[in-house]
């Protein structure tokens, strides 16, 4: 019986590798289950929400939006192309910079590709003056 040669062994232990290098780079692949808080996270004073606006907190993997006074909206991070932490936030648009999809900061709509589902959202409220993210918010 022959041994596989050196090199089809070589490559395979290098593309695995890029294959463990990616997913611990960017994520889960879907990006749908990698950043809702587990339990309740205090983001900040509310009031570092604007209105009409919206707060990346890349700390937590949330961004916060305030789309009337005093509606909280709070959705993930993470793109739900390829598991990328967005980078901003302006003029109600998540922006993501590993391959450009762009996400409604009101809504989390897909605004553009290649991202196809909404981020998801996560429970926020404000409690005395704090916004508070996650589970039993």
């Amino acid at each position: 019986m022959t041994s596989p040669a050196r090199r089809t062994v070589l490559r395979g232990a290098a593309l695995a590798g890029a294959a463990g290098f990616c997913a611990a780079a960017c994520g889960s692949a879907n990006g749908r289950d990698a950043a809702l808080p587990t339990a309740p996270v205090e983001l900040g004073a509310a009031s570092e929400v604007p209105v009409g606006g919206a707060r990346l907190y890349r700390d937590h993997k949330l961004v916060v939006s305030q789309p009337s006074e005093g509606q909280y909206k709070a959705f993930s991070a993470v793109c739900t192309h390829a598991g990328c932490v967005v980078d901003k936030v302006e003029k109600g648009r998540i922006s993501c910079p590993c391959h450009g999809s762009a996400f409604d900061a009101a809504t989390g709509k897909v605004l553009a590709g290649p991202a196809g589902a909404p981020l998801p959202e996560c429970p926020v409220k404000a409690e005395g003056g704090r916004l508070v993210a996650g589970p039993a918010a």
